[in-house]
């Protein structure tokens, strides 16, 4: 009797053992999803599409020709290049440079693929350079090595002061603070690779389908602060060097993190989620984090990095930093 009660019990454990035993197997990464980001990430390794490389000459400052720039003094348009604006279409026609052509942030690759010249030297404009990095991020890893984006966006393009949306939201407001520190830097963790899945194993294609859903990500970008107010609820990257980082200060708690790079696996310094990535002026982590979403990281930029929290210490250090007016270059309006 004893023995036919214990395969009673054996009987009624088992379903409840596989239950739990699929339960566990489908909260885990499988080994496509593990595989997904080394096909990818193997891929752009071999197309030269590291970050270190893609921020080679990312970003210009549109001077005028004669002082070595690009801008023509006589009617303030940019010949050679192709100058795409990503502001609104409202925005767009109360000013815009001589030439440029209103674009979508989702439409970017496909209206320089319309171009038929990889080769083209493309020039984005947004309000302030953040969005232009994401733009060209997407540009760079399609096959346009030559795009760039505007330092400083439109607000460093005229004097007149309704386009300036940088002025606003520059401020001192870190100074002072408890979670402003000048600490040294803990070591970086040692994580994972993110996991996502995809229906594709060709990392071409995988390429362009996180490039989209990169261009499709609204929220990428986090208020300075917000993230003062509470940094240890998130995973905040200074991307500086570790004598810039010790010089202008940094939240609480965050990692001096440069280079990033997938050589020698970098990467898995980030966690899982809540990444957040910081410069000097919200340009370069904006670009940074466009590659990192592409690659499957939940990441965003700090707007305006540290000019919206330390503004005075980079003045004084001559470190980038925000004036108005940047430029003070003529522009076209929409009849």
């Amino acid at each position: 009797m004893k023995k036919l009660l214990s395969y009673f019990l054996v009987a009624m454990l088992l379903p409840a053992l596989v239950l739990t035993g699929c339960k566990d197997d489908t909260d885990d990464p499988t080994p496509a999803e593990t595989g997904n980001f080394t096909t990818l990430s193997t891929y752009m390794v071999n197309q030269n599409l590291d970050l270190p490389t893609l921020l080679d000459g990312w970003v210009i400052d549109p001077i005028l020709i004669a002082d070595g720039g690009i801008v023509d003094p006589t009617d303030y348009s940019i010949p050679d290049w192709v100058v795409f604006d990503i502001r609104s279409a409202a925005d767009f026609a109360l000013g815009h440079i001589k030439g440029s052509v209103n674009v979508a942030l989702a439409n970017i690759v496909t209206e320089a693929q319309a171009i038929n010249n990889n080769d083209a030297k493309i020039l984005v404009v947004c309000y302030t350079g953040q969005t232009a990095g994401r733009a060209v991020m997407a540009l760079r890893l399609s096959g346009f090595p030559n795009a760039k984006v505007s330092k400083f966006g439109f607000s460093a393009w005229s004097d007149n002061a309704v386009f300036d949306k940088w002025s606003g939201n520059v401020s001192d407001q870190a100074v002072g603070n408890a979670n402003w520190v000048t600490t040294a830097s803990p070591a970086l963790p040692v994580n994972g690779f993110p996991t996502w899945t995809t229906t594709s194993t060709d990392g071409a294609t995988i390429l362009n389908e996180k490039i989209n859903e990169m261009l499709a990500n609204t929220a990428w970008s986090v208020s300075g602060t917000d993230v003062l107010a509470n940094p240890a609820d998130f995973s905040i990257y200074n991307f500086w060097s570790a004598a810039e980082y010790a010089k202008y200060g940094h939240f609480a708690g965050a990692y001096q993190f440069l280079p990033i790079s997938l050589a020698g696996d970098i990467v898995t310094a980030l966690n899982a989620d809540n990444n957040l990535i910081y410069c000097y002026t919200g340009q370069t982590s904006s670009f940074t984090v466009a590659w990192l979403q592409v690659l499957g990281y939940d990441a965003k930029s700090i707007r305006y990095g540290v000019n919206g929290l330390s503004y005075t210490a980079l003045v004084e250090g001559e470190a980038a930093h925000w004036h108005f007016p940047y430029h003070s270059y003529g522009y076209e309006v929409s009849k």
